[in-house]
């Protein structure tokens, strides 16, 4: 299975990242995910955020996060880009792109990426609001999110 695994300040081009996935080993599906700031989070405007992480042990937990969804499917490629640093509404924060030779396996280890790295990347998000800067705590969501999945390795 191909790897690109990426955090950075810069923007991604997602049809730059397709290109280079999709020519990558018997790929006959590529799902991909993008990730965008919402203006409005719990019914508060957003005006922008700010997404720190520890560099080293982030790109550590997501080349482990992919090689488990390399474990429970058969993937050809995955590109996983995620964005740090001050972003605005409507701003693009993460690409995962999963291929496989068919589209059940690439769906799925899709979900499986993005339901893992909210609860097990070390990124921390502060959101700026018109009553200033809030720290945004984990969502029970994504808790339960991962769970279900835990529940299915079992």
């Amino acid at each position: 299975m191909q790897t690109r695994i990426l955090v950075q300040n810069a923007d991604f081009d997602l049809s730059a990242e397709y290109a280079r996935l999709s020519g990558q080993g018997a790929v006959g599906a590529v799902v991909a995910f993008v990730g965008l700031v919402r203006e409005l989070n719990h019914g508060e405007s957003v005006r922008g955020m700010s997404l720190e992480h520890y560099p080293g042990m982030t790109e550590t937990a997501l080349t482990r996060i992919v090689a488990r969804a390399g474990e429970r499917w058969p993937l050809s490629a995955v590109t996983v880009i995620h964005r740090i640093g001050d972003l605005y509404p409507r701003d693009q924060i993460v690409l995962v792109l999963t291929a496989s030779a068919h589209r059940h396996a690439a769906y799925q280890a899709n979900q499986f990426i993005m339901d893992i790295l909210k609860t097990e990347a070390p990124f921390w998000k502060s959101e700026i609001t018109p009553n200033g800067r809030v720290w945004v705590d984990a969502r029970e969501n994504d808790a339960v999110a991962r769970q279900r999945w835990e529940s299915d390795e079992i």
